[in-house]
């Protein structure tokens, strides 16, 4: 069963506690986070003392992820505040191997993010160095996007790259992930699913989680 991850930018801010209560009592083992700077996306969400509100909340996984430029800047100020798992974008980071080494040095998990045009190749000779493999399965920057119908394909490439290269590594789906397509996620080489709107907009956000959980 994959593991799930919601992500808090779809949640109520206003109500912060509440959702993050409501995922304390869901089968979703992690809560994924959304850091953006208004430069490597267009939109700005949130930063460091919001991390650090929802870590007091919590016991559950926080999966970080920067969608920021030069993150190498802040790796020890994401741990501080409770960051299990940190994860950078390829494309944001001119030395990759030195960032992915600073983050688990600093005693996190240390992921990767390939935005939806970047081939899994690239990762060729970094994949046994980290830990999890995001991949975007929409234009970084905003919720509530359509699903790219290529992550399929890129799913297997992905799964048979780890799998060539002996890796320990999870991957991960984020973007447009709903029951509509868990299960088939899941099926390809998905270990994480990200879901934002899909949990957040619910009726009943546990029973979606459930579902995804049980994809």
């Amino acid at each position: 069963m994959p593991i799930v991850a919601p992500s808090v930018l779809a949640s109520d801010f206003g109500n912060l506690a509440k959702e993050i209560k409501m995922l304390n009592q869901s089968e979703a083992e992690w809560i994924h986070l959304d850091v953006m700077d208004g430069v490597f996306v267009p939109n700005i969400s949130y930063g460091m003392p919001v991390i650090k509100t929802i870590d007091g909340l919590t016991d559950k996984i926080l999966d970080t992820h920067l969608m920021i430029v030069q993150p190498e800047r802040y790796i020890k100020e994401f741990k501080e505040v409770g960051a299990d798992i940190l994860t950078v974008h390829y494309e944001a980071c001119t030395h990759l191997h030195r960032t992915v080494q600073a983050i688990k040095d600093e005693g996190m998990k240390a992921g990767v993010a390939l935005n939806p045009h970047t081939p899994i190749e690239l990762l060729e000779d970094i994949i046994r160095d980290i830990d999890l493999l995001l991949i975007m399965s929409v234009n970084p920057g905003f919720g509530g996007q359509k699903f790219i119908r290529n992550t399929y394909e890129k799913l297997v490439r992905a799964s048979e790259l780890i799998d060539r290269k002996n890796a320990d590594v999870l991957i991960e789906v984020d973007g447009g992930v709903g029951p509509g397509n868990a299960e088939q996620l899941a099926q390809l080489g998905a270990d994480v699913l990200v879901a934002g709107s899909s949990v957040f907009s619910a009726h009943n956000p546990l029973a979606v989680i459930s579902e995804l959980k049980n994809s």
